[in-house]
């Protein structure tokens, strides 16, 4: 990766420079953190171009107040010659004007740095398992899963940009009642390829047509050879078919909203390696499992036939859950928790960090999941980070009523219908214009409408307006071109102000584990340039292209190839393409 330093980059340097010099100079204590220390754009723009709030952070430790220890840093920032002002605003914030040049220079830094651009080294390789969709391998993909694929899928390439090593990971749960269940549904549409009049579906199998095809192939494979036999002769063969069909159905899916794991991990497998057994005899040896009695229910009668059995309980309230969980049933065979709990420790082997991405749903589950990850933290004597983000379902509607089902699959749409109405890129982009533990309307009617209220249309519209723009200029003879920069003026900087924030974004969008932040940035950046391009429907002299002016019109294309390079990393970022036209 190139050295070239951005701007945000630059200035957190020279802010660091500075209170290691004040460190030096005995005004800050030897061995002060400047962890904390932050570098943004102020919230009104008014006060400048960068804000800090170093003095405000590091004051106390230094035993002075934040305005006195402001007034040290400012003294020594007012003397670089890119800073034209260093104000101190309110107790103690620091508020710092640039000169144009600098942005200038920030201006040529996005053409230098091209797709990489926006890229970070934050992460140092830290390998990070992110887990999501993780669907049960029953049927396609339907809404249900879409937008946790997407925000999963956003996530893992948001920390790729960020510096991380990223492992995506699909769990496959193919060892439950389910997989029977979908087992004896394709054996009844096995029959039903040979002829066998199945009539109605019965209550409690799949009924959706899409299981029609794995009986015909099945049929074409193997013949009659199970139309009459007993269950327990066929039971795991056609499960193993069936998981495996459904996973290709799955994949192809997933393919269609531009998502590919790394990795699959079957529970089946996990469970016939001994990795249950294995997780439960590391945790017995560090104390973490005991054999314990199960409490009774809380908040409600126990049922009368209920008596206390002694299972192996998991050590979870040492760690903050509310009570120690059992990691086997009665019967011996595994709870899902002692499952998962042996699945993240297998995670954990080829990773320094893990994520998960969960249904809303599943929320009662994330307290003991954490507990187990933090043992095997304590256990191994290193930190495993653990986060797991909630995910709100999507309502679908078409205009002001509910969407309508699916006929391929019977009673839900499919992820596959939504992406033949609308396109994949809309689809993605929509699903990151929510906060993923916001509720949220797909509306089949909106999400195409072309107007600023359609946020996918607005930032494809400014890439395509920008390309459409050279492509005309390079027809008149005009090209993109540095050398007059100088005579931009304060809307171009203004523009150049928003797109220098998109590798500020990138890491704090990483730390925080949101990729939607990148597709509000991207919003904001298509609103500024949707409005500069505005000023030329009044004045001619505010267009791209002002044929009277070539070393003018030069300087703005460049500009406006910088903002379209921007917006192409950005949606990049997202998995959404960048369109050239509209």
């Amino acid at each position: 990766m190139t050295e070239t330093k951005t701007l945000y980059a630059a200035y957190a340097a020279l802010i660091e420079k500075v209170l290691t010099d004040l460190v030096a100079d005995g005004v800050l204590p030897a061995g002060t953190s400047f962890a904390n220390v932050t570098l943004e754009p102020p919230r009104d723009a008014s006060h400048g171009d960068l804000s800090t709030n170093a003095a405000m952070v590091l004051a106390k430790g230094a035993g002075t107040s934040p305005r006195a220890l402001a007034e040290a840093i400012t003294a020594k920032l007012a003397a670089h010659p890119a800073i034209t002002s260093a104000d101190i605003a309110g107790p103690g914030f620091i508020n710092l004007r640039l000169a144009p040049d600098a942005w200038l220079t920030e201006l040529q830094a996005i053409a230098a740095l091209g797709d990489q651009y926006g890229r970070s080294q934050m992460g140092t390789g830290r390998r990070v398992n992110v887990e999501y969709v993780s669907a049960n391998p029953t049927g396609p993909m339907h809404m249900g899963h879409c937008r946790g694929a997407v925000v999963g899928d956003a996530l893992a390439s948001l920390l790729e940009w960020a510096g991380h090593e990223v492992i995506r990971e699909y769990y496959i749960n193919d060892a439950g009642g389910q997989v029977d269940v979908l087992a004896r549904s394709v054996h009844l549409r096995y029959l039903e390829a040979l002829g066998v009049d199945i009539g109605e579906i019965p209550a409690g199998l799949y009924p959706g047509a899409y299981l029609q095809p794995v009986g015909e192939a099945l049929a074409s494979e193997l013949g009659e050879r199970f139309r009459d036999a007993p269950e327990d002769e066929w039971l795991l063969i056609f499960r193993a078919e069936a998981v495996t069909r459904m996973m290709d159905l799955i994949k192809s899916d997933l393919a269609m909203l531009g998502i590919h794991h790394d990795v699959f991990s079957s529970e089946a497998a996990l469970q016939a390696a001994g990795k249950p057994e294995a997780a439960e005899a590391w945790l017995r040896q560090h104390d973490l499992v005991y054999d314990g009695v199960l409490e009774a229910p809380k908040g409600k009668a126990p049922p009368e036939d209920w008596e206390p059995v002694t299972l192996p309980l998991f050590r979870s309230t040492k760690f903050g859950d509310d009570q120690d969980r059992p990691i086997r049933k009665s019967n011996g065979a595994w709870t899902y928790f002692g499952a998962d709990l042996a699945y993240h420790m297998q995670k954990a082997e080829s990773a320094d960090e893990l994520i998960d991405i969960w249904g809303a749903d599943h929320a009662g589950t994330v307290k003991r999941i954490k507990a187990a990850v933090a043992a095997l933290s304590e256990g191994e004597g290193r930190p495993i980070p653990f986060d797991v983000k909630l995910v709100q379902m999507v309502q679908l509607m078409r205009g002001s009523e509910p969407a309508k089902m699916s006929k391929r699959s019977g009673n839900f749409i499919t992820i596959a219908d939504m992406i033949d109405e609308v396109g994949k890129d809309v689809v993605r982009f929509t699903m990151l214009t929510r906060k993923p533990e916001a509720q949220m309307e797909f509306d089949f009617l909106k999400v195409v409408e072309a107007s600023k209220d359609n946020p996918v249309f607005y930032v494809q519209y400014a890439h395509a307006r920008i390309r459409s723009t050279l492509r005309k200029a390079a027809e008149a003879g005009f090209a993109p071109d540095p050398a007059g920069l100088d005579k931009l003026g304060e809307e171009e900087i203004a523009l150049i102000r928003r797109a220098a924030q998109f590798p500020r974004e990138i890491e704090s969008a990483a730390r925080a584990r949101e990729p939607h932040r990148i597709a509000f940035y991207l919003y904001d950046l298509a609103g500024d340039l949707h409005a500069f391009w505005n000023l030329g429907n009044d004045r001619p002299e505010k267009r791209f292209i002002v044929e009277q002016d070539a070393s003018l019109t030069a300087a703005r294309l460049f500009l406006g190839q910088a903002i379209g390079q921007v917006i192409h990393n950005g949606l990049g970022v997202l998995g959404v393409d960048a369109v050239e036209t509209m």
